[in-house]
């Protein structure tokens, strides 16, 4: 996934998520409950995909180096 697409998901994401919850008819604590919940699946989320990348990424690194090495 590139950077750009990557930045745009989360950038859809939190919008979509704004426009949600502040227009959802609930009180103010629910509204805030809300927003929290969905920060921390937003974190979690963003962490997985983290994770995912530096896997790739290393994954990748050892496949050029194996590559370079037998150049």
């Amino acid at each position: 996934m590139s950077k750009k697409l990557a930045i745009g998901a989360i950038v859809g994401a939190i919008a979509g998520l704004a426009a949600g919850v502040l227009t959802a008819p609930k009180s103010g604590r629910e509204t805030r409950d809300d927003i929290k919940k969905k920060a921390e699946e937003m974190k979690d989320k963003a962490s997985d995909a983290k994770t995912k990348t530096r896997k790739e990424l290393e994954q990748l690194k050892d496949k050029i180096a194996k590559k370079n090495d037998k150049e």
